[in-house]
């Protein structure tokens, strides 16, 4: 990886990883990509990134509970949810997991980058 900032970007949808792996470049951002849960959980270099942008519902399985087991093992790093099915409980059972945004499919560049760019110096 270069010195670039890392972001881990995990999300069942081939063409949304392109997507956002692309906007991460054009920013200055690499990205490790992962396709499911069961891919991110076998990552265990979690030091090097800034964040986690993770989608919610991830072929039968929940990003917030993903992240309620990471943080369970210790793993801190701040999380941007995205997800193409908004409803009112699952905002409310992401923001009580804390997180530094909650986007819904499709958002605007500006939204995901602003929050990986408060990760990336501290203010998470």
């Amino acid at each position: 990886m270069s010195k670039r900032k890392l972001v881990f970007v995990v999300d069942d949808d081939p063409g949304m990883l392109r997507g956002v792996q692309r906007l991460l470049r054009e920013h200055g951002y690499d990205s490790i990509s992962f396709s499911s849960a069961e891919a991110f959980q076998k990552n265990d270099d979690f030091a090097k990134a800034t964040c986690i942008v993770l989608d919610i519902n991830l072929n039968g399985a929940s990003g917030i509970e993903l992240r309620h087991r990471l943080k369970a093992a210790g793993i801190s790093l701040p999380v941007i949810y995205i997800t193409g099915k908004d409803n009112p409980v699952t905002r409310m059972a992401a923001i009580e997991s804390g997180c530094l945004a909650y986007l819904t499919k499709p958002f605007a560049a500006k939204s995901l980058i602003e929050p990986i760019e408060r990760a990336s110096v501290g203010i998470a």
